[in-house]
Order: structure tokens, then sequence, then C-alpha cells
């Protein structure tokens, strides 16, 4: 099997970030999956989650 693409890897991460991963494919990213990769874009998500809430909660305040 070959290396998963960018978006196999973002679809993994919003998917485990919401907990809907499905153990096969949770499996497949163990053993075929970088793991930096999946940090980095882990971390990408969170970031831009974080800033999503505080833009969201910011602008329904009105502050």
């Amino acid at each position: 099997m070959s290396k998963p693409t960018i978006i196999q890897v973002i679809k993994s991460v919003l998917a485990a970030a919401i907990g809907v991963q499905s153990n096969k494919n949770r499996q497949q990213d163990f053993e075929q999956g970088s793991l930096p990769l999946y940090i980095i874009a882990g971390l990408v998500f969170t970031v831009i989650f974080v800033f999503g809430l505080v833009f969201l909660v910011s602008t329904v305040l009105g502050k």
C-alpha cells in the first residue's frame, strides 16, 4: 500500500477530532502514515479550531 495523500491525512485528522475515526482507518494510519505529518496536521487543526471558536464567540458577544 502507498503512503496516504495530504487529503487523506486531513480527513483522518478531522474524523479523529470529532471521534468518528473507524478502527480500520486508524490502523491504516498507524501502519502507513508518517507520525510527524499527523502531528503537524493535528496541531494545525487545533490552532484553526481554537481561533475559529475565539472569532465566533467574539462575533456573538460583539466585542
